[in-house]
């Protein structure tokens, strides 16, 4: 019997430690050496061919995984367009004519399939993009895990409730990257993405024209010169840096900025204004190793949101379609 008892436990045993490699064979950066071993490195090729011919692209692919996780997981639901089961989340207000980048995740997507169709998910890609965007122009690098299944759903809804507004409070910032299981700490690192980001005039014309004590008078009109008071859809659109020092480069100016009232959306400087994350800004602000360290530690901690993996989702062959 003792015999009998130590056999089944032994086999309990076996089983979980095997199931327990199965889940973490799901999210691997070795996950398609053995289907497709040049994967990253075709999408590499088109990240960094997008990034060449447009800076700013690289800010652009950033944000997308960004909004892409922060709606029912790291899963390509930002990516599906509006069908008759579908309402996309593109149009929401944090999306709409903002987020950029979906054509070079079609490209980088079109070449994969050409060497191996059905293998390379949707979301890895946009996982893999933003590591190599940042890389290109001098942010850190880290190694991505890969493995993520597409969603055959997308949450409209959900993209309004709880992608971060430029008009959030620090309050409601932190709530929302808590939600999602990411740190002040982490959001504050994230925020730093803007250093090589741009903002529609829309987004930051009552900040540079309300004459508040928060703001940087000569920044404001510096700002003003390129953002003109009247709203129209041509003004509107209108673009500036959010750094304006060194715009095409990922440094640690961003936070240099908010500490001289430089932010040019009301929820960057909010990072910056007596409240509890001045210290974090502070501190990056005066160390840039620490700063790229804690990005990419924070990327991949975003990139493992709730991702679809094993059996979950499907693999698009399209990614702005369920297929």
């Amino acid at each position: 019997m003792a015999r009998r008892t130590s056999s089944v436990a032994g086999f309990v045993v076996t089983t979980l430690v095997l199931l327990a490699t199965i889940c973490d064979a799901q999210l691997s950066s070795k996950f398609y050496d053995s289907t497709y071993p040049n994967a990253l490195t075709t999408i590499r090729t088109v990240t960094r061919s997008a990034v060449s011919k447009e800076r700013r692209m690289a800010a652009s692919l950033i944000r997308l995984h960004f909004h892409d996780c922060f709606v029912q997981g790291c899963d390509a639901s930002i990516l599906l367009d509006d069908s008759s089961s579908i309402e996309s989340e593109k149009t929401a207000p944090q999306n709409f004519n903002s987020v950029r980048g979906y054509d070079v995740i079609d490209q980088a997507k079109t070449e994969v399939e050409k060497v191996c169709p059905g293998v390379v998910s949707c979301a890895d890609i946009v996982a893999v993009a933003a590591r190599d965007a940042s890389f290109a122009v001098g942010g850190p690098s880290w190694t991505v895990k890969v493995g993520r299944r597409d969603s055959t759903t997308a949450s409209k809804s959900e993209a309004t409730s709880d992608l971060p507004r430029f008009t959030d409070d620090v309050d409601i910032l932190i709530s929302r990257f808590d939600k999602k299981g990411l740190t002040a700490r982490d959001m504050v690192t994230l925020s730093g993405a803007h250093t090589i980001g741009q903002a529609q005039c829309s987004t930051f014309r009552g900040r540079i024209y309300n004459n508040a004590s928060d703001i940087d008078a000569g920044f404001a009109s510096t700002r003003q010169r390129g953002c003109p008071s009247l709203n129209s859809d041509e003004n509107d659109k209108k673009l500036a840096a959010l750094d304006l020092v060194t715009p095409n480069s990922f440094d640690n100016n961003y936070f240099k900025n908010l500490i001289q009232k430089k932010g040019l959306l009301h929820s960057d400087q909010v990072l910056f204004s007596g409240g509890s994350t001045d210290s974090i800004v502070s501190e990056y602000s005066n160390n840039p190793t620490t700063f790229k360290s804690d990005f990419a530690a924070a990327m991949i901690k975003m990139g493992d949101i709730q991702p679809l993996t094993g059996s979950a989702g499907i693999i698009r062959k399209i990614c702005s379609s369920v297929n």
